[in-house]
């Protein structure tokens, strides 16, 4: 393989990231105006340093050559004082994320790939996820989770548990906290573990 398919590869997975993040804080901006929004950070891979792996990709699995990993979508965490608006933060993760696209952000990250996790504030105790669909229930096969749409628009994923460390990038990856404001860009966080 040609070191330049290595370094178009080693680009595009870093341009992931960097659109992924530019799509946390264009998210962030629009959950920060619901007063229940106590606080709201990145997780996951998008929020950490990319570090080399050999990837999923065939033709670099089989040569062992190792690329950024791939961020492969963007976990986002909001602590909530209530569940009651979930279909209106939902609708306005999907329409600011629409609207940076059509005004020339220069990312296209779809609301289906923004996966949350929600919160209680103080207690860091896990309630579920912001359901992707546009009606709750939706009639889908996920939607028959027992507890999925009790509280309307939060999705129960049949056999999830919080990994103790899920929260962990919240540390350094707080983007908004309620009394406080923004506290950083997503866009600021480091880019890459170095050697």
């Amino acid at each position: 393989m040609r070191r330049s398919e290595i370094d178009s590869q080693n680009r595009y997975l870093l341009k992931l990231q960097h659109d992924y993040r530019l799509a946390a804080d264009i998210v962030a901006r629009a959950w920060a105006e619901f007063p229940e929004v106590q606080a709201i950070a990145v997780i996951g891979s998008v929020a950490k340093p990319l570090w080399k792996e050999v990837p999923r990709f065939r033709e670099f699995r089989r040569s062992g050559i190792e690329v950024w990993h791939e961020c492969g979508d963007l976990d986002m965490a909001l602590w909530l004082d209530t569940q009651e608006r979930l279909a209106e933060l939902r609708k306005a993760c999907a329409r600011s994320l629409r609207q940076a696209f059509e005004a020339g952000a220069g990312m296209s990250v779809p609301d289906n790939r923004v996966d949350t996790f929600l919160f209680e504030p103080g207690s860091d105790r896990y309630l579920g996820r912001l359901c992707r669909y546009n009606e709750c229930p939706k009639g889908k096969r996920d939607c028959l989770t027992p507890g999925c749409g009790a509280v309307p628009f939060n999705q129960i994923i049949p056999g999830f548990a919080p990994r103790a460390d899920l929260l962990a990038p919240a540390r350094y990856a707080m983007l908004y906290k309620r009394g406080v404001g923004v506290l950083r860009s997503a866009l600021d966080l480091p880019t890459v573990e170095e050697d």
